[in-house]
C-alpha cells in the first residue's frame, strides 16, 4: 500500500490559502498509471489541487453557498475520502483523496488504489486508506504538537524537517511508521547538514561508532571423475556483502580486495549502484575472452557510498587452474538401498583460512531420502528440506586431510 502524493495546506478565515509542503512519489505514480490503464488520471499542479480541495471542502467562494458539483443530492459525500474532479486534457476523478483539518493546517494525501477502478471498491476494503489516515494523523501531531497551534517559528522549523521525517516514516511513498510527537524533528530524526541532499533510497542517517562488516562467500561447482580419460569440470564464483555503519549523508568508503600470491584474476565483475567509480580494466575483464598473463590481477578498489542496510557490493567469477576442493565418492547398492562413501579435502595450493566451509551433495533423479545414517570424521551434516540434497558443514582448519563421510544410506527410487 502506498501514497501517490502528499500536501500540507495552510488556511484560516481571512487569510489566503497556500500549499506549505508538497511531496509526490514518482515510483508510486508509475504503479498507479499501470494499474489504472486507460482510466488513469494524472495528479495536476499544486495550484489546481489547492483550488479543487478548497472547493470540495467548502473553504472557497464564500459568496457561493451552493456548488452543484459538491452540493447536489446525487453527490454522495464519503468523508474523509474526497473526490477531486479534474478538468483539462487528463480530466477525470481523483479518488480517494484523504484530508484532515485541525487548527491552521489541512493535511491531504492521495492513496494508491490497488484494485480496478470500476466498480469502485468499498473504503473499508482498502488498506491504503487506513494507512493514509494514520500517516496524516501522525504528521498532524508532529507538526502541531499537543497544543494544536504552535507559533510560526516552531511550525516553520518542523515543516523544514519534514523531508527527513518522510524518509523515515514513508520512504518512497510507503507508510511504515508515524513520526514522534513532542519536540521538533531535529532532535528525533537526524537532518542533512549543509546543501547536500539526502538520496531517497537512504531512509535515515547513522549516528554513533563507525563499523564496516564484510563477508566474502565463494562457491565452487565441480564434477570430478577420477579418470584421466575424462576431464574434470569446475567453476568458481563469489559475492562480497557489506554492512556499513558510517556517519554522514553520503560517506565515502573504499573497499580493497587483494588476491593471494597464487590467486587467479577476478572476471565478470558486477557492482552495486552505490559504487561511484571503477577502473575500466576491472569492468572489462570477462570470462568469455581468452585469459592470458596480462590480465589485471588487482588490487581491486571499490569506492562507494553505502546504504544503511546490508547489501551485495559486488559479484565475480574466477577461472582457477585446479579445483579448490577435491572430492571422490563410492556408490554401492545394498538390499534396495544405496551406500555412499565420500572423501573431501582442500587442494594443497589453497590456503586454509576459511571461517566455514559447506559442501552440497545433490542426488538428482531420485526419490526423497528416507532413513539417513551418516558418520563423519569432522563437522556435521543434515538432509535438506527437499530431501534430495545433503549439505555438509565442516571446519577445514580442524584437519589437514579434509573430511570423510561413511555409511550414507537411503532407499532406492
Amino acid at each position: 500500500m502506498a501514497v501517490r502524493a502528499l500536501w500540507i495546506i495552510s488556511h484560516e478565515k481571512g487569510d489566503n490559502a497556500s500549499v506549505r509542503f508538497t511531496r509526490r512519489f514518482a515510483t508510486v505514480e508509475h504503479r498507479a498509471k499501470g494499474l489504472a490503464g486507460s482510466s488513469y488520471v494524472a495528479v495536476p499542479e499544486d495550484a489546481s489541487v489547492l483550488q479543487l480541495l478548497l472547493t470540495e471542502m467548502g473553504l472557497s467562494d464564500s459568496d457561493k453557498s451552493y456548488v452543484a458539483l459538491r452540493d447536489d443530492c446525487l453527490h454522495r459525500q464519503r468523508s474523509p475520502a474526497l473526490e477531486l474532479h479534474v478538468d483539462g486534457p487528463g480530466k477525470g476523478i481523483l479518488w480517494p483523496v484523504l484530508a484532515i483539518s485541525h487548527g491552521p493546517l489541512t493535511l491531504v494525501c492521495l492513496s494508491l488504489v490497488d484494485a480496478p477502478a470500476e466498480p469502485r471498491p468499498p473504503l473499508a476494503s482498502l488498506l491504503s486508506v487506513s494507512q493514509g489516515l494514520t500517516l496524516l494523523a501522525g504528521l498532524q501531531t508532529f507538526l502541531l504538537g499537543s497544543g494544536g497551534k504552535p507559533d510560526n517559528e516552531v511550525l516553520a522549523s518542523r515543516l523544514a524537517a519534514l523531508p527527513s521525517v518522510l524518509l523515515q516514516v514513508c520512504p518512497l511513498g510507503t507508510p511504515l511508521d508515524v513520526p514522534l510527537s513532542g519536540p521538533p524533528a531535529t532532535s528525533a530524526v537526524p537532518t542533512p547538514a549543509g546543501n547536500q541532499k539526502q538520496p531517497a533510497w537512504k531512509t535515515g542517517l547513522h549516528r554513533g561508532r563507525a563499523a564496516v562488516n564484510v563477508a566474502l562467500k565463494e562457491t565452487v561447482r565441480s564434477m570430478q571423475y577420477g579418470d584421466r580419460s575424462r576431464q574434470d569440470l569446475w567453476d568458481v564464483y563469489g559475492t562480497v556483502t557489506c554492512k556499513c555503519d558510517v556517519e554522514g549523508i553520503l560517506p565515502n568508503v573504499t573497499m580493497t580486495l587483494t588476491l593471494p600470491p597464487n590467486g587467479s584474476p577476478l572476471q565478470d565483475i558486477l557492482v552495486h549502484p552505490c559504487v561511484s567509480s571503477l577502473d575500466s580494466c576491472i569492468l572489462s575483464a570477462s570470462s568469455v575472452d581468452h585469459c592470458d598473463g596480462s590480465a589485471f590481477s588487482g588490487p581491486y578498489k571499490f569506492p562507494f557510498s553505502p546504504p544503511l542496510e546490508p547489501f551485495r557490493l559486488c559479484s565475480y567469477t574466477s577461472q582457477v587452474p585446479v579445483p579448490p576442493i577435491l572430492g571422490s565418492y563410492q556408490l554401492r547398492e545394498e538390499e534396495n538401498q544405496l551406500r555412499v562413501s565420500v572423501n573431501l579435502k582442500l587442494h594443497e595450493s589453497v590456503k586454509n583460512s576459511f571461517e566455514y566451509c559447506e559442501a552440497h551433495l545433490p542426488f538428482f533423479n531420485r526419490d526423497q531420502m528416507g532413513v539417513v545414517d551418516v558418520k563423519v570424521s569432522s563437522g556435521q551434516t543434515d538432509v535438506s528440506k527437499e530431501k534430495n540434497l545433503l549439505p555438509e558443514n565442516f571446519n577445514p582448519k580442524s584437519t589437514s586431510y579434509g573430511i570423510r563421510l561413511e555409511l550414507l544410506r537411503f532407499p532406492l527410487g
